[in-house]
């Protein structure tokens, strides 16, 4: 069954409209909805569909591991965000088209569910076939791309004129974000990246600084004031987005600033534990009771 490609929901903030097929967005934030009409289900929700990637980038977070989630599972999880009134549901991982069900399970949130449908790739499996199977089911695709040229290269081991080659197919069918992580290796070419975003049609630069891991520390505080005068001074034409964890003194837009951070977002595992962010360590695993059962519980957490 088609849905609508226009959802109504209706928070703390106010009543929000969000159309999937062109990303327009409006909120009435004058409009206090009564509390028992508010959306049950977060706003937004990531899931990492598999832990399993064919790159070894070392500032990478996600587990290292074979878990992949099970995809009739997956589509009553995405069945039960729909209903209690999420808007978008995000795939990653881990490398998500890597995940043996990965186009049918896109195929199925965007004509099952009236959710939109964006996904994070490193973008070299991007086939003309993959592809030709996502058209019309995929409303956003961010694409990672960290540093230009031989800083891509040495970080990433693959042809970065290759990626730059998939970007421009995928921009044919759908709009495309770039994600860049900011460390000492791929400040430099932020510049370089803003201005290939402009060529390369991209809508948006989603700025992830640097995470630690076992391997590395996160993103210092030199190269964070850095990054801030940066952003500051940015008029590029291409719009800047930042990880909600390092927006602290930068100049963002909120205009959802009334919902509690669970009521805007939620995070699941490649081994099926709902979390209140990618980065958090502990959460709810998903039972036979089903995602808003977990959701509860994660709210009733410490």
């Amino acid at each position: 069954m088609r849905h609508s490609p226009t959802k109504v929901r209706l928070s703390p903030a106010g009543v929000h409209f969000f159309d999937r097929s062109s990303g327009w967005n409006v909120l009435l934030e004058e409009v206090a909805p009564p509390k028992e009409s508010w959306a049950r289900a977060p706003r937004q929700v990531s899931i990492a569909l598999t832990n399993r990637c064919d790159l070894a980038c070392a500032y990478c977070y996600a587990p290292k591991s074979r878990d992949e989630l099970n995809c009739k599972t997956l589509k009553g999880w995405l069945e039960e965000f729909d209903q209690n009134g999420a808007i978008g549901v995000g795939f990653g991982g881990g490398e998500p088209t890597l995940h043996t069900d990965f186009a049918d399970l896109c195929r199925f949130a965007s004509e099952s569910t009236g959710l939109g449908v964006t996904f994070t790739t490193h973008g070299h499996h991007l086939t003309d076939e993959l592809l030709g199977q996502l058209q019309g089911h995929v409303h956003f695709v961010r694409i990672s791309m960290d540093g230009v040229g031989s800083t891509y290269e040495a970080l990433r081991r693959r042809s970065f004129a290759a990626l730059c080659d998939r970007i421009r197919a995928a921009r044919k069918i759908v709009p495309v974000g770039l994600n860049v992580v900011v460390n000492a290796a791929t400040f430099a070419d932020l510049p370089a990246m803003t201005a290939l975003a402009t060529d390369l049609g991209a809508s948006e630069i989603l700025l992830l600084p640097e995470q630690a891991t076992r391997r590395r520390s996160r993103l210092d505080g030199v190269m964070s004031t850095k990054l801030q005068a940066w952003v500051r001074a940015y008029r590029g034409p291409v719009r800047l987005a930042i990880s909600v964890q390092e927006a602290a003194g930068l100049p963002i837009a909120d205009p959802f600033a009334g919902e509690s951070p669970l009521e805007s977002y939620a995070h699941i595992d490649a081994q099926g534990i709902l979390k209140k962010t990618s980065f958090h360590l502990a959460g709810i695993s998903i039972g036979d009771a089903g995602v808003m059962a977990a959701l509860d519980h994660l709210r009733n957490s410490p």
